[in-house]
């Protein structure tokens, strides 16, 4: 085990600070974030066009540098030779707490790998902002962020989330919110609980609270805009066998029916049937994954 103790003097090498920036109302930054911002030789922000806002309004003259998901390796190597040299840097993402949905996941391994003193600031977070405000079980709870944008690979992660019993947490930008709630909707059904949970901490913060079915009619008439983080209410009916049944999480729909049917010598539509309890799925979402419809 390495020890590590945030607040002694380091020896060598700099300090990188987690520092979370305001999710939309710029009253919920820290005075600490606004010192260290200050303090830091360098900010290192996923896009400095938005960072800049921020550190206008707060009058922080703080040298900044991009770093992004699109940034190559030689900017992760410039950013831990600056550490490694004894700099400190402050790691901003664009709202929210960095490598939340943003590259600084990879610098913060970096950073360890090279025994750099790694410090988290706590402060603003969409996710367990909106989680507490659902209305939904705010404990345990699942976080997942961003769906895959391949329908394949988002169906497949939903399948996953759908068996759950924990409430689940997403990301989901305006334009792909309608997209997402209609494959929720074929994962889970239309009655489970869900809130819409939009524009957080500004102006337009809205709640919209329902089932499954009631926030996609929502989502066809109206105009959709804002940000959106979406609280889905778990799997009621999961329980322990899903331990039990662990051999086929890694496999497709129509892969579990294939081989359901060929371990037991069952027909499709016995399987299908078997396969639609044991994942909790609608019968027709099975069918169709099976017959490739």
């Amino acid at each position: 085990m390495k020890s590590q103790k945030s607040f002694e003097q380091q020896v060598t090498g700099g300090i990188l600070y987690l520092v979370p920036t305001p999710i939309g109302n710029l009253e919920d930054i820290t005075f600490r974030a606004l010192r260290v911002m200050k303090e830091a030789d360098l900010i290192a922000a996923e896009d400095t066009r938005n960072t800049i806002k921020l550190l206008n309004h707060f009058e922080i003259s703080t040298k900044m540098i991009s770093y992004h998901q699109h940034s190559d390796g030689g900017r992760l190597e410039e950013l831990v030779d600056k550490l490694s040299a004894g700099e400190t840097i402050a790691l901003v993402s664009d709202a929210g707490m960095p490598s939340i949905s943003d590259p600084g996941f990879e610098l913060v391994q970096a950073a360890l790998s090279k025994e750099i003193t790694v410090v988290p600031l706590p402060g603003a977070n969409a996710a367990l902002t909106a989680l507490i405000a659902s209305g939904l079980a705010p404990q345990p709870f699942y976080f997942y962020g961003f769906l895959p944008r391949q329908n394949k690979e988002r169906r497949e992660a939903l399948q996953k989330l759908a068996r759950r019993q924990e409430t689940w947490i997403l990301y989901e930008s305006p334009h792909r919110l309608k997209e997402a709630l209609k494959a929720i909707e074929k994962a889970v059904g239309g009655t489970r609980q869900i809130v819409l949970c939009r524009e957080l901490t500004k102006r337009y913060e809205e709640f919209l609270r329902g089932t499954v079915s009631e926030a996609l009619e929502w989502a066809n008439e109206q105009e959709v805009r804002g940000e959106f983080c979406l609280i889905v209410a778990g799997n009621e009916q999961a329980d322990d066998s899903d331990e039990e049944t662990a051999w086929w999480q890694a496999l497709s729909v129509k892969e579990h029916v294939e081989q359901v049917m060929a371990q037991q010598s069952l027909t499709s539509k016995d399987a299908i049937k078997q396969v639609m309890k044991e994942r909790g799925l609608p019968k027709r979402e099975v069918y169709a994954a099976y017959h490739e419809i």
